[in-house]
């Protein structure tokens, strides 16, 4: 089996870094049977939740303490990559450490086996000019009150407030697309040399080209990438066979929610499209997970087959026999 890239949904992982470490062990004995049964695999990872919480740290610390620090939609990307990436590492070295203890056999004989996990810290190159930047629509931190967003917007007029599903207002950063992963041969690196590898956390730290900064000519900017579109870039990039998309529900759904909803076992690209045009996707939720892996399918080279499954995290580890999620094809 080929190279496979797996994206690891934030909401999956649970609020808090106790639910996220119980989430990831239940998954981790799936990730490294994933791991061994392929030629190299990769986790990306959400970080909605993850950065929620840190923006909602910040905000109340600067709200009570002149001495705590602003900080930017980079940096809270930077640290979610951080701990969630560690937390990974972590729980994917228990158990490759568990197997290789004679509890149980792993299969396979090179990658995970010989227990090298890395995560690595991964910008992400998106394009100024973006139309997202100029409606921003991705809601992060925490709910607040009409009179609370009023406030905020006045200490903050650069910051964009909006309703979100009626539940409150929050405050909504820009989501353009990926443009390419800058670190992308220090992942191919990784993945080369054995390494089972966490990277692009959180769709990526957002950068857009900035020829006066430094070697590099990159500049950090306040949004956050979509994780799935980052995977599906990532995968394409490193000529992976197949995406794996992680998510809190078992497949894919039409009619969610409805007398009339039905799981899929399978839908082809043309199909996928269609009900992507029929609105069966809600934004900001599966539609972009049916589009990731849409793209990546219809990006395959020319006599070239990939796929793309869509399932529970806890099926990560069967997504590539079958059986489990929905497959795109």
């Amino acid at each position: 089996m080929g190279r496979s890239v797996v994206a690891l949904g934030g909401n999956a992982l649970g609020l808090t870094p106790r639910e996220q470490v119980e989430a990831l062990r239940n998954a981790a004995a799936g990730l490294v049977d994933l791991a061994t049964s392929c030629d190299g695999l990769v986790v990306a990872h959400g970080n909605g939740p993850q950065v929620g919480q840190i923006e909602r740290a910040f905000s109340l610390g600067c709200a009570v303490d002149p001495g705590v620090p602003e900080i930017g939609m980079p940096e809270m990307v930077s640290m979610s990559q951080g701990y969630i990436g560690d937390h990974v590492v972590a729980v994917l070295e228990e158990e490759v450490s568990r197997r290789r203890s004679g509890e149980e056999s792993c299969a396979g004989a090179g990658g995970p086996a010989r227990g090298r996990v890395a995560a690595l810290v991964t910008r992400v190159r998106v394009d100024e000019a973006d139309p997202a930047f100029a409606h921003p629509t991705k809601p992060i931190g925490p709910f607040l009150s009409a009179e609370q967003a009023e406030r905020r917007r006045a200490e903050h007029p650069d910051h964009v407030y909006g309703q979100d599903a009626g539940r409150g207002w929050r405050r909504m950063v820009p989501s353009p697309r990926p443009v390419e992963i800058v670190e992308v041969e220090a992942v191919r690196a990784l993945v080369d040399a054995g390494f089972l590898t966490v990277a692009c956390g959180g769709g990526g730290v957002p950068v857009v080209s900035d020829p006066s900064r430094g070697v590099a000519g990159l500049r950090a900017v306040d949004a956050v990438i979509d994780k799935d579109l980052t995977a599906a870039l990532l995968a394409h990039t490193l000529e992976a066979e197949t995406l794996v998309i992680c998510t809190a529900v078992p497949r894919v759904a039409i009619g969610w929610g409805t007398d009339r909803q039905e799981w899929l076992k399978d839908m082809s690209v043309a199909r996928a499209r269609e009900l992507i045009a029929a609105g069966e996707f809600a934004p900001g939720s599966m539609l972009p997970k049916v589009l990731a892996a849409v793209e990546f399918v219809e990006s395959a080279p020319r006599g070239e087959a990939r796929r793309a499954v869509i399932c529970a995290l806890a099926d990560a580890g069967r997504a590539l026999g079958g059986g489990v999620g929905t497959l795109i094809h």
